[in-house]
């Protein structure tokens, strides 16, 4: 799609048909979804005219239709682990002191660099906003200690202090952290509490989705009814294990997947019915031991627009 002059780095072309869980939503929308970019990113990709919705050139508020052939020209990226200083719409510093800092975050976010992911970063925010973190761990994944999917908005800690950045990675390992999520789900869970002991992989065939399969790792995710309603379910969640897509997977396995994750097979019909764009699910609040007051403490964040938007939609249904 793209002429690049000798020497410079060849970015990649790619080309799917828009799948029918996508139908009527708009290319921005589709493009962040399916190639794993920001909707920001989608928009300067369209800005610049390397996305095409059947060889036409597309723009951001087009509508996508199933089976429409769409093709985009993506950058190079020198060093893809490289970590961009960039401050990031959207985050907010819940604490801050000389061992950690604790922040909501934002949909649309990865917490560090990652292969295949052009967006913005969690790390990036924070370096470019001139807070100085702990140096331990990868250097793209410097001061990380827990991650938050991009798809997934909500609290948590990252490590300042070398200190903390030791004593958090020991509490997060050994499962002595309290980690609350609230997901909306489809469907009413078969009993209204309970847990799911189900160990957890890679999907066969798949490089970005998980499973639940025999050979998986240990996963364990305790879950509670707060609110029952006609055509989904509020579920309050305790995550005795850490893995990726825990309790998206586990939800699915339940087939009560959370409402609007196409991915693990949401009806993509409420979803837009509920004008979601991800899935309902928010890190809604995390408490731990001080790493350096040695006190227990705990930090929340409340329900972000979205997601508030679609609850008082399904709160509305009768």
């Amino acid at each position: 799609m793209s002429a690049q002059a000798d020497g410079e780095p060849r970015g990649e072309d790619r080309a799917v048909l828009v799948p029918d869980g996508l139908a009527g939503e708009r290319v921005d929308t589709g493009l962040a979804r399916m190639f794993g970019i920001s909707r920001s990113k989608a928009a300067d990709l369209l800005g610049q005219g390397l996305v095409l919705l059947d060889s036409h050139v597309a723009a951001k508020s087009d509508r996508l239709v199933p089976g429409t052939l769409l093709e985009v020209s993506l950058p190079a990226v020198t060093d893809p682990l490289e970590v961009v200083a960039e401050e990031v719409e959207g985050i907010s510093v819940i604490h801050d002191d000389e061992a950690i800092v604790v922040i909501d975050k934002p949909v649309g976010v990865a917490v560090h660099p990652s292969m295949g992911w052009t967006g913005p970063t969690v790390v990036g925010h924070l370096r470019a906003a001139g807070f100085r973190i702990a140096t331990g761990g990868a250097p793209e994944r410097q001061g990380i200690v827990q991650r938050l999917d991009v798809g997934t908005s909500g609290v948590m800690v990252i490590a300042k202090s070398e200190r903390a950045y030791s004593v958090l990675k020991n509490a997060f390992r050994h499962r002595e952290i309290d980690k609350t999520y609230h997901a909306l789900v489809q469907g009413h869970p078969d009993p209204l509490e309970g847990t799911i002991d189900a160990p957890i992989g890679r999907a066969p065939k798949s490089d970005w989705k998980f499973a639940v399969r025999e050979d998986g790792k240990h996963s364990v995710t305790h879950y509670t009814t707060l609110e029952a309603h006609r055509f989904a379910s509020l579920l309050e969640i305790q995550l005795e294990t850490g893995r990726t897509h825990q309790i998206r997977v586990h939800m699915a396995a339940l087939r009560h997947p959370c409402v609007g994750d196409l991915t693990y097979g949401a009806d993509p019909t409420l979803a837009r019915r509920l004008e979601l764009q991800r899935q309902w699910l928010h890190a809604v609040r995390l408490g731990f031991t001080h790493p350096e007051s040695g006190e227990y403490v705990s930090y929340e964040s409340p329900y972000p627009a979205d997601l508030a938007h679609a609850l008082d939609i399904i709160r509305d249904e009768h």
